[in-house]
Parts: structure tokens; sequence; C-alpha cells
């Protein structure tokens, strides 16, 4: 029994010596393993006479038992230790700032955007996209626009110079140019709208060499005008968040619409702030009319079987008239403090089902 005593002091001096946890699990090995010295003992046993073998196997047990009180003793020293070690080379100074918040936002232009095509995705329009730099005849010709027509001048227009062939290429003085490429390269009926930036010779606190469009088109064998303000009194009234708009047609004269019509809607003003809807006033909102038939024939569109109509709106516009934003010039301007102000956070993308505004 005494030897029994003497190899437990041993494996416990080795024990308190193990300086970590690799050795203590070294130390646990050689006593327990399948090869360690107390399982060693334990496998004598079957030789021992039956008298003797339940004393010593009952001994040698202890001494396990011992031993592995003892392991775990230091094992839950040295883990105390190596976490208290963790904790101080791992410190963090919470008194530091944090880190700077990321800045920025959605452009109220981008806003509305995105919320003008999400009510008019719900109606069964689809997106239709096209280059910014545009040849006469999408940018022109096509569109019905005559020879000497105003808008052809430099003065209203963004001319490149003529290339090699002497043809001027231009920056889009609209979005519709997507209509006629879209109409060329497919088959009616269409309900198409074309949102995007667009360039003209003008700069004042309402007008910017660059700015936005949203343009619409829908050709089909039945489609007229009433079916254009129904269209327009729903979107108003879904953009505007609001039950009463009221509109009206106003003549007009387009080349690539005949009839054509502006469409008015009623309004109040209570100081700076606009109200849609409400009051007895009338404000120009958009330029609408049926399709000329010679754009349809431009396109390569029977005039004689199919119809429809196409409207167009500022999208920077309304976003000022929604947002109260005074100048238009300062949407462009670059500059973070307005943005910060105006901006719209980018994790909230307008939807019919969870809200748009």
């Amino acid at each position: 029994m005494s030897t029994y005593s003497d190899l437990a002091a041993e494996i416990e001096a080795e024990i308190l010596t193990a300086q970590d946890l690799a050795a203590l699990d070294a130390v646990r090995v050689s006593a327990l393993g399948k090869t360690g010295r107390i399982s060693g003992l334990l496998k004598t046993l079957g030789a021992l006479p039956p008298e003797e073998r339940k004393a010593t196997g009952a001994a040698i047990n202890a001494v396990r038992d011992q031993v592995q009180a003892a392991l775990d003793a230091r094992k839950d020293v040295l883990e105390a230790e190596h976490l208290s070690r963790r904790l101080q080379s791992e410190r963090i100074d919470l008194s530091l700032p944090a880190a700077p918040r990321a800045r920025g936002g959605v452009h109220p232009t981008m806003q509305v955007m995105d919320e003008m095509v999400a009510i008019f995705a719900e109606m069964g329009f689809e997106v239709a996209e096209g280059p910014d730099i545009e040849d006469d005849f999408h940018n022109f010709t096509a569109l019905n626009f005559p020879e000497k027509h105003p808008a052809r001048e430099m003065h209203d227009t963004f001319f490149f110079n003529p290339d090699e062939n002497g043809v001027r290429k231009l920056l889009r003085t609209h979005t519709s140019p997507v209509q006629i490429r879209s109409m060329i390269a497919g088959k009616p009926p269409f309900r198409l709208i074309v949102p995007g930036r667009v360039f003209r010779c003008d700069s004042d606190q309402t007008h910017t060499p660059m700015f936005h469009q949203i343009e619409g088109l829908v050709i089909d064998k039945t489609a007229h005008m009433g079916h254009l303000k129904w269209v327009f009194d729903t979107f108003l009234s879904r953009f505007f968040e609001t039950d009463t708009v009221i509109t009206q047609f106003r003549p007009h004269h387009f080349p690539f619409t005949e009839p054509s019509a502006e469409m008015d809607v009623r309004y109040s003003r209570n100081g700076a702030e606009i109200r849609i809807g409400d009051g007895d006033r009338w404000m120009e909102i958009l330029g609408s009319g049926m399709v000329h038939p010679n754009v349809l024939k431009a396109c390569g569109v029977d005039p004689d079987e199919y119809q429809g109509f196409a409207f167009g709106m500022g999208v920077d516009r309304l976003a000022m008239l929604k947002y109260g934003v005074p100048d238009l010039r300062d949407m462009f301007a670059a500059d973070t403090r307005w943005l910060s102000h105006y901006g719209f956070s980018g994790f909230a993308a307008p939807n019919p089902a969870s809200g748009l505004s």
C-alpha cells in the first residue's frame, strides 16, 4: 500500500508543477492513459489470487480517484490563469470614441424615382432604359420633330462635334428615345415607363442643365385619353398620399402626340407649404397625349391597328413638391450637409406593401 501512496504523491507533484494545460494533459496521459502508470497497475489485477484482488483493486482505484481529483483541481486553476491573461492582453478601452458612422444617404431624386417606379410597376408598367448619348433619329426625327424645330438648335440641345461622317451625336433632351428604341425592338402591346437623366441648355432656380425625367408609354388597340387620366389620377393619389386628387387636361402642343394636353392638379399654399389635392389653384404637373401616328409609323407600328398614349414629367420637380426642396440647384450642389438633411435611408426601399415615403 505504501507503494501506491508513493505513486500518488509522485503524480500529484507532477500535477502541481504543470505550468499550462498542455503540460497537465501530458501528466494525465502518463498516469491514466491506456499505457499509463495507474492503468498498468489495474491490468495486473487479473494475475492476483482472488483473496488479494479485491483489496488491491480498491487501493489502486483510490489512487486513480485521488489523481483524477488533483488533475481536475489543477485544470481549474490553469484555466482561470489562462482566462485572466487573455482578459489582460485583449482588454478593450470602452472609453475610446466609437468608430465613425457611415455618412450619406439616398438622394431625394433617386428616392422619388424609386417611389414612382413602385407605383407604376403595381399598375403593370415595366422599366425600360437606354443611352444618354443619342442620335438625331431617335431623339428628334422618329418623334415627329420638324427639321427646323427650335429643340434641334444649339440653344436648347447639347450637340457633340460631327464625326468623320458628319453626324452629330447629342445628349438626349428627354427619355422619349427609349420609347422609340423599345417599339422598334419589340412588338405591341407596350406598357413602359422610362426613368433617367436628360440634358438641356437651361439653368435657373427651377432648371438645371442635367435633370431627371420619367416618361410612360401605353400602346394597344383600345387605349384612350380616359385611360391616361385614370393612370395619373391613381398615380398622383398614391404618390402624394391623398385621396382628394383633382386633375384637369389643358390643350397643348407636342410634336409627338395628337391630341396633346398638359395635366394640372389642384393644390393650396400655406406660406412655404404646398398641399396637393386641397384648395382651388391649379398646378401643371405633366405633359401627355395620344401618340402621333407618324411616331408609330417610324417605329414600324401600324397606326390603323394600334394607338396609345404617352406622358412625361420631371422627377426632380416632383421631389421638390413632395419633400419641400426650395431650390433645384441645391439638389446637384454635392453638399453633404444638404444630403444629410434631405437624404433617405438606403435600407428602406419604397414599395407598395410597407410604404413609399
